[in-house]
């Protein structure tokens, strides 16, 4: 029975963390990208950057014609290095995206994905060097639209704070727990990540900023 009682509080809670943060800030439309292989590339690149720092090494691949898996699979990671260097540990992020690059031609591109579970999908995901569940799971929801919650530091912190975690739980529990409470959409875990992101900015950050915050 306390088990029941878990999950049931815990749907509560995920439902009305959803309900008040879209009705405070409506829907978000993320992610931002004009292609499939762009929302990739840019989750690969915001590992441990700003976003603002991505969108510059976005430009500038866009500016050389690069962003196509014809044109950006042939370059070794030291040609691709300068071309993303805003985006901060380019050198890793370039081996990162050399690899993630060449097992996408390998499986036929994204037309070649859509054949493949999103389970074993998730699982190549997770083999290709430099890529961690969080970026993983941000390619598998935003450029694949598989139902799949992606969990990040803000997820965490907003959760843990509104009490439904301890915030030291493993990546794939808290995801579990969004996915087996939540009805399985695409759509609504894509705003429900991103509303968390929005309220992780505005309110609740390192120090919150807790008098207007939609949760208080």
């Amino acid at each position: 029975m306390r088990g029941n009682r878990k999950r049931s509080s815990n749907s509560a809670g995920l439902t009305d963390i959803h309900r008040r943060l879209f009705g405070a800030f409506g829907p978000q439309h993320w992610w931002p990208g004009d292609t499939q292989l762009e929302i990739a590339v840019g989750a690969i690149l915001t590992q441990n950057t700003a976003w603002s720092n991505v969108e510059k090494a976005i430009a500038v691949l866009k500016s050389h014609r690069l962003l196509t898996l014809e044109r950006l699979t042939p370059l070794s990671p030291t040609e691709i290095a300068p071309l993303i260097r805003s985006a901060g540990f380019y050198n890793i992020k370039a081996a990162r995206l050399a690899a993630f690059l060449g097992w996408l031609k390998s499986t036929g591109g994204f037309a070649g994905l859509r054949r493949i579970p999103t389970a074993e999908l998730r699982a190549q995901l997770l083999a290709c060097h430099g890529i961690g569940p969080e970026t993983a799971d941000s390619i598998l929801l935003y450029a694949l639209s598989r139902p799949v919650f992606v969990v990040d530091t803000y997820t965490r912190r907003i959760l843990s704070r509104y009490g439904l975690i301890v915030g030291d739980e493993h990546y794939d529990t808290l995801r579990a727990m969004f996915e087996s409470t939540l009805p399985r959409s695409t759509r609504l875990y894509n705003e429900y990540h991103a509303l968390l992101v929005r309220l992780a900015k505005t309110n609740c950050r390192s120090q919150p900023s807790c008098d207007s915050c939609p949760l208080a």
